[in-house]
Order: C-alpha cells, then sequence, then structure tokens
C-alpha cells in the first residue's frame, strides 16, 4: 500500500468489543477476521456493538489476499501465532503495533513484555502500564476515549452500580472478595455478562448508559488492572465513580473532589454511605468527575492520537524502506 494513503487500512482482532467500537470512532478502516467457529478474536463485528460503515468483516481464509497498511495485536495470541495463521508472509512485514490492555501480570515489576522486536511499536492505555512492563521496544502511551451520550444523570436508585463481566470468575484480581463483603453493608447491584447468578446478568453496552445513570454511584472494586473503560464511561455521564487507590485509578481520582478512592475498604464503605445520604454532594462530585472525564477522556483526543499514530507508523515503515533500497 502507499506510505502516503488518506485513509489507512488497519487490520486487527475483535478482542474488546468496547475499546473496539471507540477506536473505530476514527478516520481509518478497520478489518477483522471471522471464522465459523467464532474463536477469540474471530466473532467478526457481532450484534452488541453498534459499529459504522468502517469496520469490515473479512473471513479469516481471505485475509492473505487483502490489502492492509497496519497490523494492530491485542494479545500475545495475536502476536505469537494467529499472525502466522492468517497472515501472508508479506503482510507480516506491514507496520506493526501491538497494544497491550493490560499491566504485567506475572510481576508487577520484573514482567519482560512478549514484544521484543524493534520494528513493533507496542502502545499502552495508561501510563502506569508502561512504568510497570519491562519495555524493550519503543512505547507510547495512547489513553482511553469514550463517546458522549445524551443521558441524564438522575441517581435516584439509593444504592451503588458495578460492571464487571464474569466477576465471581475472575476472582480477587477483579475484586469479587471486596464486592462481596461492601455487599454486606452498602447495597450493590452487578451487571455484565456471566454474572446472572450472582447479579442482573448483562446489560448491552447501547442500553448501559441509562442503565447506570439512575445508580447513585458507581463502585470500581478491581484491584490490578488498567483504567476500565466502564470507570471512564461513568464519569462522562456524570456519575460519582468510588474504587480502590491503585493503578491508574489514583492519576485519575482526586479523592473527594472528582470521585472516592482508598485502599481501606472501611473507608470506602464510608464514602459509598456519604453518598447515598446526600444526593447533592454525590451530583456534585459527579459533575466533577464529568469535567475531568471531558478533558481527560474524550473521543477526539483519542481518535486523532491513534489517526496520529498509524500516520506515523506508516510513513516511518515505508521511509525506512526507502533509506534500505
Amino acid at each position: 500500500m502507499n506510505s502516503t494513503l488518506k485513509r489507512p487500512a488497519i487490520f486487527t482482532w475483535h478482542i474488546h468489543g468496547s475499546y473496539l467500537y471507540y477506536l473505530a470512532q476514527g478516520d481509518f478502516d478497520i478489518y477483522i477476521p471471522v471464522n465459523n467457529a467464532k474463536s477469540e478474536g474471530y466473532v467478526g463485528r457481532g450484534e452488541t456493538f453498534p459499529f459504522g460503515d468502517n469496520v469490515h468483516e473479512v473471513s479469516a481464509e481471505e485475509v492473505r489476499t487483502l490489502s492492509f497498511d497496519c497490523i494492530l495485536f491485542q494479545t500475545n495470541q495475536n502476536y505469537l501465532v494467529d499472525q502466522y495463521e492468517i497472515l501472508s508472509p508479506e503482510q507480516q512485514k506491514l507496520p506493526r503495533i501491538y497494544l497491550e490492555h493490560d499491566p504485567p501480570r506475572q510481576h508487577p515489576t520484573n514482567t519482560r513484555h512478549i514484544v521484543d522486536d524493534r520494528d513493533v511499536l507496542v502502545v499502552h492505555v495508561t501510563h502506569f502500564n508502561r512504568l510497570m512492563w519491562d519495555n524493550v521496544t519503543r512505547t507510547e502511551v495512547i489513553e482511553h476515549g469514550v463517546t458522549v451520550v445524551p443521558t441524564v444523570y438522575s441517581g435516584h436508585l439509593n444504592k451503588g452500580i458495578v460492571v464487571i463481566n464474569n466477576l465471581p470468575s475472575r476472582g480477587r484480581i477483579c475484586g469479587w472478595d471486596i464486592f462481596q463483603e461492601v455487599s454486606k453493608h452498602i447495597p450493590l447491584d452487578l451487571v455484565g455478562m456471566g454474572t446472572e447468578s450472582v447479579g442482573l446478568g448483562e446489560v448491552l453496552h447501547p442500553q448501559l448508559p441509562e442503565f447506570i445513570s439512575q445508580y447513585r454511584f458507581f463502585f470500581n472494586p478491581i484491584r490490578y488492572t488498567s483504567l476500565g473503560l466502564a470507570v471512564c464511561e461513568a464519569m462522562s455521564l456524570g456519575i460519582p465513580v468510588v474504587g480502590l487507590a491503585t493503578t491508574e485509578m489514583v492519576a485519575v481520582i482526586k479523592n473527594g473532589i472528582n470521585g472516592y478512592i482508598h485502599t481501606d475498604i472501611t473507608v470506602l464503605i464510608e464514602y459509598m454511605q456519604r453518598l447515598l445520604q446526600d444526593s447533592e454532594h454525590a451530583r456534585q462530585i459527579g459533575l466533577n468527575g464529568q469535567q475531568t472525564a471531558q478533558e481527560r477522556f474524550n473521543i477526539r483526543r483519542f481518535t486523532e492520537d491513534w489517526t496520529r499514530l498509524f500516520h506515523k507508523v506508516i510513513q516511518q515503515h515505508y521511509s525506512s524502506q526507502m533509506i534500505e533500497i
């Protein structure tokens, strides 16, 4: 492909639906594979997210016959296995980016990132993640961006809402034990895939903003992960956020101003009780959080960052080829 192409063609896998939906708001075309088994990364567009016309579903068997400008990896499986199974040798030499969604799991500071090819750019979604990974290649950070939906926070339900898929099976890392403990003292509802036995089950992404806007506050019990998109979405709606003072949360939430964070669960419960008892205070905290989201997680900044990066990586790739020639 010509490196001066105004609208890049990006090939990636459908890994995180919410992230893919927001990424697709950018000025580029995204191609995602689908197979009959609908295995991880190969589910195509699906029916959960209202993707636009720039998200193209392609048969996994036909991928190697198509023309792309850049390959975007999102998992170790994509990088170590998938690319060799469905990309042609020529496509494997295209400009490549590895989008790292998570902090390191094996060891918080001493885990070497899987990408050791200096021709592959690693993009982290938070500065905390880049700080913790042992990166051996080039890195950049593109923070989350979320769309603003026309939903007004009411907070009339005097309880908190938790939005995490498969929380019981994900255990301590996502705070299943914390959710259970807090639930003994504070009324909480849980939504997400795989929560039917302990919560309300899945609420589809298009309906989620209006659903959660009824709750007095949003609780994020996750101990160790990237800054969740659900947190950014809640803040953008003006819902006050309560969470753990870990990972990137401490760089986003100013305690008692635009949300509440702490590492002591009993203190978090006290914060929640105050929000339940004082709806006006909750509303002000939510408004401050909404301003933070507008400044830090607006979709225009996010898509401009990605558009800029795609063009830069593609241009650098072809410039280096010209030098070699």
